[in-house]
């Protein structure tokens, strides 16, 4: 009878050192996630605005005294180009002064762009109707001071003139009721906040739109990770299951986002088209890698897909709100590209688009090119053990 194996047993050394790494683990997944959202400031925010040159200069010195830099004004000459300005997503929103003393300007936001920064210039268009309501209080009180010291000095003549008339044996007249008085005049100047490009009735705090991320990068590290431990034969197969993978789960992630959840908007198939190349790019990075050094490149591109690339994809937030460089350099990862080109196709056709297709497909091509390379399989072709590539083989 042979004698029973004996379990493998960790050493008791080992146990404190792998509970501390799996904390610290913990730590990082949490500053990952947690950073981007706790140091958000926002930081050179573009704003446009619609000023005299004499405006201009006034606004622009009270700006950088109480904005401390989170404002960048950007001038422009008129209502129409602000609004142009804004539906393209060159400003998040713009503040049109009035040309003529006593018209009331204007405070244009784009919700869809960013509730955040909506809010914000809201915030904005309160403190300007608080300027104009202090103005006009003072200017209708020192007016009010003015005709009552004017009404009191008429009736103080008629009086005297009263009293001269008795006194030489004529009828006094009374003062009457002063008919050429100008009534006082109360101008109503209300602060008008319009908001260019709302969001839908659908998704009106725009939460949908801005979990509809997380779906698309869990979506693309399980087709990468999954195609990469489950199909065997060689790249070219992995290159043919992401190209099957991406497309699938584009339309079905944006059937429910769009049809289910009213949280997209726009065209159903672009959307798709979007998603699909978002999930293609995170899917090929993983397998790419992977390709490239074997099995460790799949929890190294899931790592990086999941603790930087999705933290700086600025999904939630402008990317103005991260420190930079860090909100720029999302921008050219995946995550960043998918969800701003997610935003535009929903909210801003007007936008150009182009940078984050070009983002999405760059990465995607690199991937699948990596893809093919395989190196582990061809070190393995070529009599090459896990011994001597225990990372790639």
């Amino acid at each position: 009878m042979d004698a029973p194996q004996e379990l493998e047993r960790t050493p008791w050394w080992r146990v404190p050192i792998i509970a501390i790494g799996v904390s610290l683990i913990v730590g990082v997944v949490l500053l990952a996630f947690s950073w981007p959202a706790v140091t958000a400031d926002p930081h050179d925010l573009p704003i446009g605005v619609v000023a005299s040159a004499e405006q201009l200069d006034q606004i622009s010195d009270n700006v950088d005294e109480q904005s401390e830099g989170a404002i960048a004004l950007t001038e422009y000459e008129d209502r129409d180009a602000a609004v142009t300005a804004i539906e393209e997503r060159e400003v998040y929103g713009a503040v049109v002064l009035p040309a003529e003393q006593g018209e009331a300007p204007e405070v244009l936001i784009a919700t869809a762009a960013s509730p955040a920064v909506a809010q914000l210039l809201q915030g904005l268009a309160s403190e300007q109707q608080a300027q104009i309501d202090a103005q006009i209080r003072a200017t209708v009180e020192e007016n009010l001071a003015t005709m009552q010291q004017s009404f009191a000095e008429k009736v103080a003549a008629a009086i005297q003139a009263a009293v001269q008339a008795a006194l030489s044996g004529q009828t006094p007249q009374m003062p009457g009721d002063d008919a050429d008085a100008a009534p006082i005049t109360i101008p109503v100047v209300t602060v008008e906040v319009t908001d260019v490009v709302p969001l839908a009735d659908t998704d009106p705090r725009g939460a949908g739109l801005s979990a509809a991320m997380f779906p698309m990068v869990i979506g693309g590290m399980i087709g990468g990770i999954a195609l990469t431990l489950a199909v065997k034969g060689g790249g070219l197969r992995r290159v043919v299951g992401v190209a099957i993978y991406a497309p699938a789960a584009g339309l079905l992630i944006a059937g429910i986002l769009q049809g289910a959840y009213g949280a997209l908007q726009g065209s159903y198939w672009l959307n798709a088209s979007a998603i699909a190349l978002a999930i293609a790019a995170i899917s090929s990075t993983i397998t790419g890698l992977a390709g490239l050094i074997g099995p460790a490149g799949v929890g190294l591109g899931a790592a990086f897909m999941m603790l930087v690339a999705n933290p700086l994809s600025a999904a939630a937030v402008p990317v103005e709100f991260i420190a930079a460089p860090w909100g720029a350099f999302g921008q050219w990862l995946p995550p960043g590209a998918a969800a701003t080109l997610i935003r535009d196709l929903s909210y801003f056709p007007a936008a150009d688009a182009t940078f984050p297709w070009l983002v999405l497909a760059t990465w995607t091509v690199v991937g699948l090119a990596l893809t093919l390379v395989d190196l582990p399989a061809r070190r393995l072709a070529a009599g090459e053990t896990a011994a001597e590539h225990p990372l790639t083989v």
